[in-house]
This record gives C-alpha cells, structure tokens and sequence, in this order.
C-alpha cells in the first residue's frame, strides 16, 4: 500500500485533497471507514489531544491500523493538535503515521524552535512518520461558537506570511504545513464564517514546496473548498460538522426509540448522519 505522504502527492496532482475526519470514538471511525470504503477514496482519522486521551492512545493507533490492515485500505492516523513535546513522542511511539505539533500561539521564533525539535524526536522514532507544523492561531475548539475566539488570526494582519512560511518550513524540516488563511475552528452560530484568503494560499504553497493543511474545515462554503484546493490545500480538516452529526443521530434515534437500552439498536441511525457528511465532503474534496 502507498505511504501517506505518496497518497497525498497523487492527491496535490488531481487538484484533490484528502479528508481528515476526526474522532472521539469508535462509532465516528466506523461511520467514517465505512463512507470512505463505499467512495474507495483514502481517509486520515485525527485524534486531539483530549480525544485521545478518551479513546486511549494505543488504542486508537490500534483500530485504525487494524481497519488498514483487515481490509487493505488507506486509512491513517494522525495526532492532531498536539501541543507538547512529551504528547508527540508518545504518539510517535504508539505507531500514529503522522503528527501536528501545534504551536500556533507561540512567537514565530520559538514555534520553529520547538517544531524542529518535535521534527527530530517524532523522526528518530519513526524515520517514516509525516510531521506537521503549524503556523497561527485559529481558535482551539470544535464547537459552535458565539463569537470569534480571542486572538483568532482571521484578518490580513494575523494571517501566516508566505516568506516566514517558507523560512519555517526550511528550518524545521516539516513535512506539512498547516498555515492561517482565514479559516477558524468551530461553527459560528449566528454569523457566516470566515472567508478565505485564498491568494494567500498559493503564496504560501509555492514558497514552502510542502502539501498545505486546512484546518477548521467545518462550516466553509464548498466554494472556498475547491477554491482552497485549487490554490494547493492536499489535506482538509472536518470535526465540528461530525461532532454535530453525530449529536443529530444520537437525539433522533432516541426519539424515535425512547424505551431502547440496547446500544448497538440505538447507534446505527448516529454512524448513519456521519457517513453521510463524510461521503459530501469526501466527494467534494475529490471532485466526484
């Protein structure tokens, strides 16, 4: 089976990018594996660090490793949103096939000292793991939100420059970036989101050379998403609209079965609501 890093690749020559779903049980990854498998299209499974630390992290380097094996499919995991040395090796360790050191709120000199030293311990564990640096503040939750979070970057000012990307990409060996381009983590409730900046997208992929990851996917129009691709995003993020579909299912099932205690009764119509944004993004993302 191809590396991540070759999937990826195929996917930067299409004008295609991959989806990065992310879980915080197994439910989430059986409706996701299963979109995935009916489109035949590769998936990445990310796991924060307070989901992880739920599901185990073993554990979720465990099923999903299983799933790719049991069925020869092109499913990886990712540590997500790490933000400590420690966390990173810890997942290097427990077999994850790439990880995001995330030191968007750092001051730029120190977020490439430490990225490059989160490069160094993940790589001397695993020669063959993809690392991700990330450049700006884009909020910390995947939530719906009332408001934009506090020193959210999402105007020109707090945006990753295309030269410093370069510069950090350079100096930290990364082999992913994931950069601030207008995009925010979480759902605004009573506001539209973000627009992209999506000039500021091809900048920053031309200086760098590196697959570019969108982060805070949920919410964007579709629009921004193949304008996004086209400029060079290879990997998007998706969690809040998972987050909320797996909410939708879960109150929809008990509605309509309020004396069901049998979980594996009351959970398919929840696996349901999530396979199916994953199969609408993956689509898109893919062009299908």
């Amino acid at each position: 089976m191809d590396s991540l890093l070759k999937i990826i690749g195929q996917a930067e020559k299409k004008f295609a990018a991959i989806g990065h779903f992310n879980i915080s049980d197994c439910i989430a990854l059986k409706a996701i594996f299963l979109a995935a498998q009916e489109l035949n299209l590769p998936v990445i499974i990310g796991v924060s660090e307070g989901e992880r630390e739920f599901i185990g992290v073993r554990r979720a380097a465990l099923m999903v490793k299983n799933l790719r094996q049991e069925f020869n499919f092109p499913i990886f995991l990712n540590a997500d949103h790490t933000h400590s040395l420690e966390k990173i090796k810890e997942a290097a360790e427990a077999g994850f096939d790439a990880v995001l050191f995330d030191g968007g709120k750092l001051l730029f000199e120190e977020n490439i000292k430490e990225t490059k030293k989160a490069v160094e311990i993940a790589k001397n564990i695993n020669p063959e793991i993809l690392v991700e640096g990330e450049m700006g503040y884009i909020g910390g939750g995947s939530t719906m939100l009332d408001e934009i979070p506090e020193g959210a970057a999402t105007k020109k000012g707090g945006l990753t420059d295309p030269e410093e990307a370069a510069r950090f990409v350079k100096e930290t060996g990364v082999d992913l970036l994931a950069p601030a381009v207008g995009n925010l983590h979480g759902i605004l409730k009573n506001a539209p989101m973000p627009k992209l900046d999506i000039e500021r997208i091809k900048k920053i992929g031309q200086a760098t050379g590196v697959p570019l990851v969108l982060h805070g996917g949920s919410g964007l129009t579709d629009e921004d998403f193949l304008k996004a691709i086209e400029a060079g995003v290879s990997v998007i993020h998706i969690n809040t609209e998972i987050r909320l579909a797996w909410r939708k299912g879960m109150e929809k099932s008990l509605a309509q079965k309020p004396d069901e205690v049998v979980p594996y009764k009351i959970l398919p119509i929840a696996i349901g609501e999530i396979a199916e944004v994953v199969k609408k993004r993956l689509k898109l993302f893919n062009k299908l």
